[in-house]
């Protein structure tokens, strides 16, 4: 799928949820790769602050973010949402306050803007990561859990429970993004009654009204609060029923709550900075814990694509046999296999350690080890093979190496280990020197790795190349 952003700007004023105050917001389209950005035009210097996980400062009454500079954003995840359901992955929005407004509760006043503003394809194509491992948060105290697991589309389900007769057990579902816009987007947030008035006396929520919240009554209410409550709401007549939804609001959905902390959700997942293919499970979720999972899955892609992946099981470049007419070596003190890579300053080879190689005899025989100095020389000889691939004729050159720096052994390699060794040019051939980083690999673990320097020698006359 191509990268996405809208085809036009387009303006929405709203009121903001815990100010009250008026609150302009711009869409606009952005550049590929750009992300969604938020953009202060109240402040000195129209300050930028990003949609990502590490700029979350507050979780308590919504997402918050701030730059490094302390310029914040307040309450962005249902217009958040509202740009993952729509699949939008490059845009600007500008924002005359602190405070997103809360317009009616829900993202669908947001998918409605964005649909005005028409959503365009760029040339770029999407960054999707597909995840293959799973990943866990558990906050234990609080009976909070999120796992994403390897899946083949995205995937959202949520499970609530706030052990209370208006509001148990909810499960929502969203089992594909081209549902969000009839099935999750309209869903409006909600909160109890006891949670409303200390809100109120705080000087909060100066924007709440019973159109933009479900607010549920789980309690008895006192005369006093039923007036404090109608004074804040300008609603002298309204509905406090014991049990049940203040104004007596009508519900969307059976599990509207469950949906719109589905909508949360997915909300603080476009906080990652990518759209990720898996399926998110979470239980009892909320701001708090969608926000560390998401900084927990961010770190997971990093890590993940800062690792390499090799396949040991590709093609050879080059076998056996050619690596003999490169390298004066032979067995057993030949430590490569095959070349599965070849560039002009990089190369990959492998080594299958079996049980049956001579050195297990004597090194450690009741517990195989490999010798770190042999995973070196394997290292060596692949980089040997590099170079002398630079030359137009191979086999009249020889490489000798002159020293290693640098160099560490952070884990066993024993039989049935398949090593993958990597080496790169730090910086081209001079006067027949070579400085190379080398790597060796087990299952894309680092096992060992060092700076090599190396001279190559011409066989006759012993001229260096």
């Amino acid at each position: 799928m191509k990268q996405l952003t809208i085809s036009k700007s387009i303006t929405y004023t709203g009121k903001g949820l815990h100010t009250g105050k008026d609150v302009t917001i711009t869409l606009l389209p952005a550049l590929c790769g750009e992300g969604i950005r938020f953009q202060r035009t109240d402040l000195e210097g129209k300050p930028l602050i990003e949609a990502i996980a590490g700029n979350v400062f507050d979780t308590a009454r919504g997402t918050s973010l701030k730059n490094s500079k302390g310029n914040a954003v307040r309450t962005v995840e249902h217009l958040l949402s509202a740009l993952s359901g729509c699949g939008v992955n490059n845009i600007l929005i500008q924002i005359d306050s602190e405070e997103i407004p809360i317009a009616d509760g829900s993202a669908q006043p947001f998918v409605q803007l964005l649909e005005e503003a028409g959503i365009a394809p760029q040339e770029d194509e999407q960054d999707v990561y597909k995840l293959t491992d799973v990943v866990r948060y558990q906050d234990v105290e609080n009976n909070i859990e999120l796992i994403a697991i390897p899946a083949d589309k995205f995937r959202l389900s949520v499970t609530v429970d706030y052990h209370t007769p208006v509001l148990s057990t909810q499960y929502a579902e969203l089992n594909d993004i081209e549902d969000f816009k009839a099935q999750i987007a309209p869903c409006r947030t909600f909160c109890f009654l006891h949670e409303i008035l200390p809100l109120i006396q705080h000087n909060l929520i100066k924007g709440g009204d019973i159109s933009n919240a479900i607010v549920y009554v789980d309690r008895p209410v006192s005369e006093s609060e039923k007036e404090e409550i109608g004074d804040f709401f300008g609603k002298k007549d309204i509905n406090v029923s014991e049990k049940g939804i203040l104004g007596d609001v009508k519900l969307l959905f059976d599990n509207e709550s469950a949906r719109h902390k589905l909508l949360d959700l997915l909300g603080d997942m476009a906080l990652i900075g990518q759209p990720v293919q898996a399926h998110i499970i979470a239980k009892c979720p909320g701001h708090a814990a969608n926000t560390q999972f998401a900084k927990m899955l961010a770190n997971h892609i990093k890590k993940d694509k800062e690792t390499p992946h090799f396949d040991p099981q590709k093609p050879s470049l080059l076998s056996m046999e050619d690596i003999k007419k490169l390298l004066p070596h032979r067995p057993p003190f030949l430590l490569i296999d095959k070349i599965i890579e070849i560039e002009s300053d990089r190369i990959v080879g492998v080594k299958n350690v079996t049980m049956n190689e001579p050195f297990f005899v004597g090194h450690f025989p009741d517990k195989p080890v490999m010798p770190g100095v042999l995973i070196m020389e394997g290292l060596a000889q692949t980089g040997g093979i590099l170079v002398l691939k630079q030359v137009p004729d191979p086999e009249n050159y020889l490489t000798y190496f002159l020293k290693m720096n640098n160099v560490r052994w952070r884990q066993q390699v024993v039989p049935g280990d398949t090593l993958v060794y990597e080496l790169k040019l730090l910086e081209p051939v001079r006067f027949g020197l070579v400085h190379m980083s080398s790597k060796a690999f087990v299952n894309n673990k680092l096992v060992a790795e060092g700076d090599l320097m190396a001279q190559i020698v011409h066989e006759k006359g012993n001229e260096k190349t």
